[in-house]
């Protein structure tokens, strides 16, 4: 069951509920934990961001993570200020690059 924020993100992001798209949560780090994208860094930890997630994307076919992005620097663990690898249009190329569908 998708949570009342996530499902508020959809609608605000014009996400239709029957949508290949799928937002999801992780209240409590599970899948953050699995996939080894929790942020440790001292500086946000410092503020108080506590089990953040990492700024990643993930482009998956069939079961099969085929292109992982991750905007994090050395001066920007959060991924803050150059989120551009994990947008739409940076995941949309790579999945072309990677012979997939060129419809995107």
């Amino acid at each position: 069951v998708p949570s009342a924020v996530m499902s508020a993100w959809a609608e605000s992001q014009g996400v239709p509920s029957d949508s290949i798209i799928k937002l999801m949560g992780d209240p409590y780090g599970e899948l953050t934990e699995k996939l080894e994208m929790e942020l440790t860094h001292a500086g946000p930890k410092g503020l108080g961001l506590i089990n953040r997630c990492k700024r990643f994307a993930l482009y998956i076919d069939n079961g099969e993570v085929k292109i992982v992005r991750v905007a994090e620097k050395e001066d920007d663990p959060a991924g803050d200020d150059e989120p551009d690898v994990t947008l739409a249009e940076s995941m949309i190329e790579a999945i072309k690059e990677l012979g997939g569908n060129e419809e995107l």
